[in-house]
């Protein structure tokens, strides 16, 4: 029989797993910092910095203490964490190096047979050109391998050396050494991994073995589908196939979602403590990225939270919902609410545009004061000295 999850705990459960179920203000550090980013499995990394740049912003909202020095020394010096992809690019524990092999080896397969459909042959040359330059003469930027360095004919004409860089980085003959104002700086792998990661070498059932329980860890509860998902690394029928041949290890749950459905989702059955007594989040308000992990799986954020979201960067202004670049509201288990604010830091101000409350949820003098805390905390951590609330700020409740 299906052990049942009411719709708070489901939230509860999954928001502990994510790094958001303790305290954001207990002193973090360099070492805490990795555990954090361990115990969520990775953060995602992109280059809009409205506000700030969305891995700072996700590991701030889970700590305040947090400081972006140490994620550079993490990745640049220590290299205990690396840049690569997930469902998207993202940072992730030098630890799990050997398992990313695997994805390497199909990703190769798979780049290769569409450049061949689309460029037909002649691109291995150049991939081999700017392999060669960097072993020999070391760590590169894109914009410093000119596309007259080599002589591969139309494919390299086609697209610069960038895309030579970024096949060997998925393929995972190259790495990312450190970003100069973003910027990739790509070395070889092994200048990069430690040597104790970049050696490992695990076989295929240990592979998807340790993808699939390490994602149905950090979610707390999941479908197969959900697993595989996670990480990207394994395929729909690979989670499965793992969750079938485990349920002598699994237990059935039925979450409830915020419409009073069940939905069917598997769980470890030595957690299941966990299900029945999560633990009670911060009350304290909190400005998530647009690409937290909370709310990466857009389907499961409107199951559990019942909270519609989409980013609207490419959507064209006149038919934009909310705005460019808009952030959820958390408070305490619930997502109330979203922000449109942008940093100013020539005028050094963080500029509020204009806020939504979800539909029943009251402007109270509480809630208020906990999102101008919020925002203070924010506009400190983002460099700048205050907060503006532009004209027009406060909006209706959400469409």
């Amino acid at each position: 029989m299906a052990i049942p999850v009411s719709n708070r705990d489901a939230r509860r459960i999954f928001m502990n797993k994510q790094g958001l179920g303790a305290a954001p203000h207990r002193a973090l550090g360099k070492d805490g910092l990795l555990d954090l980013i361990h115990d969520i499995g990775f953060v995602q990394v992109d280059s809009i910095s409205t506000v700030e740049r969305a891995h700072h912003q996700i590991l701030f909202s889970r700590n305040q203490t947090y400081r972006p020095e140490h994620l550079a020394a993490l990745i640049e010096k220590d290299r205990a964490l690396f840049e690569h992809w997930t469902h998207d690019a993202s940072i992730i524990p030098s630890a799990f190096f050997p398992y990313w092999k695997h994805r390497f080896v199909r990703r190769e397969a798979k780049m290769r047979e569409n450049w061949r459909k689309w460029q037909g042959e002649g691109f291995d040359q150049a991939f081999e050109e700017t392999y060669e330059r960097i072993r020999a003469n070391g760590p590169v930027m894109a914009r410093e391998v000119k596309a007259e360095d080599h002589k591969s004919g139309g494919w390299w004409n086609w697209h610069p050396s960038k895309t030579a860089l970024e096949f060997l980085w998925h393929t995972g003959k190259l790495s990312i050494a450190a970003r100069n104002n973003f910027q990739k700086i790509y070395d070889l792998t092994e200048r990069v991994i430690p040597k104790e990661h970049y050696e490992a070498e695990v076989d295929h059932d240990t592979f998807v073995d340790w993808a699939c329980r390490q994602a149905l860890k950090r979610l707390g509860f999941a479908t197969s589908g959900e697993i595989a998902a996670f990480f990207d690394l394994v395929t729909p029928q690979e989670a499965r196939q793992w969750v079938e041949s485990h349920r002598d290890e699994l237990e059935e749950a039925a979450i409830e979602t915020v419409d009073g459905k069940q939905r069917a989702s598997f769980a470890f059955a030595d957690g299941l403590e966990a299900l029945r007594a999560p633990p009670e989040p911060p009350a304290r308000l909190r400005v998530l990225s647009p690409f937290d992990p909370l709310i990466r799986d857009r389907n499961r954020t409107e199951r559990l939270f019942g909270f519609y979201y989409r980013i609207e960067v490419f959507v064209p202004e006149p038919k934009r919902e909310y705005g460019y670049y808009v952030f959820p509201l958390l408070e305490s288990d619930r997502l109330v609410g979203r922000i449109d604010m942008k940093a100013d830091r020539k005028a050094g101000t963080l500029d509020v545009k204009r806020v939504w409350w979800e539909r029943g949820v009251r402007t109270s003098s509480g809630r208020m004061e906990r999102l101008e805390a919020e925002l203070a905390r924010l506009a400190k951590f983002t460099g700048v000295e205050r907060v503006v609330y532009l004209d027009g700020w406060d909006a209706e409740a959400c469409p």
